[in-house]
């Protein structure tokens, strides 16, 4: 039982979550470089076959299929580039995850099928989701802005342990009211 409670200790528990995490994201990284190698040469394969045996044009459908299947391996590079942008710096990079999700709905665009335009609110959700997806991208993109400080949400790991909250005092109780707030 004591060996449970050191286990579970704030910082040891913290560590062993971080290395679990970094061990899980690696293997994730090497099934999406599997998956991706695998996707693209079946993708090869079916372009090689296509062109080397009669079938139909490559305007209309099989275009827009090769497209779509172009940019799935691109959505793929993307999120492996997130897997690797995480472990070099441990920290998300916005950027990437919103850029990766403008390409994937880049592509459901684009491999819209025939008589999509008989559906208004399908059109009218991709482009709210286009413009809410660009704004996005636009305020993180935004030198000024002050919750999305570029020295510290792209570039600085997140820290384990968080400074104490000047408000609490370290035993946890509970300040009164004319101390908590000595300005009103």
């Amino acid at each position: 039982m004591r060996r449970l409670a050191r286990f579970l200790d704030d910082e040891r528990f913290l560590r062993f979550s971080d290395r679990a995490e970094l061990q899980l994201i690696k293997l994730l990284g090497l099934v999406l470089i599997v998956v991706m190698v695998v996707a693209s040469l079946q993708l090869v394969t079916a372009l090689l076959v296509g062109l080397l045996l009669p079938g139909p044009a490559w305007v209309g459908e099989r275009l827009t299929g090769l497209l779509g299947d172009l940019l799935n391996l691109l959505i793929g590079l993307e999120v492996l580039q997130n897997i690797t942008s995480y472990l070099r710096k441990r920290v998300v990079q916005i950027e990437l995850v919103l850029v990766t999700a403008m390409t994937a709905l880049a592509r459901k665009v684009i491999v819209l099928p025939g008589g999509a335009e008989s559906k208004p609110q399908l059109l009218i959700g991709l482009g709210v989701a286009v413009l809410c997806l660009a704004l996005a991208y636009w305020l993180v993109r935004q030198p000024g802005m002050p919750l999305l400080s570029r020295d510290r949400t792209r570039t600085a790991p997140a820290r384990s342990f968080p400074e104490q909250d000047p408000s609490v005092p370290p035993d946890g109780a509970v300040l009164p009211r004319s101390e908590e707030h000595p300005h009103g």
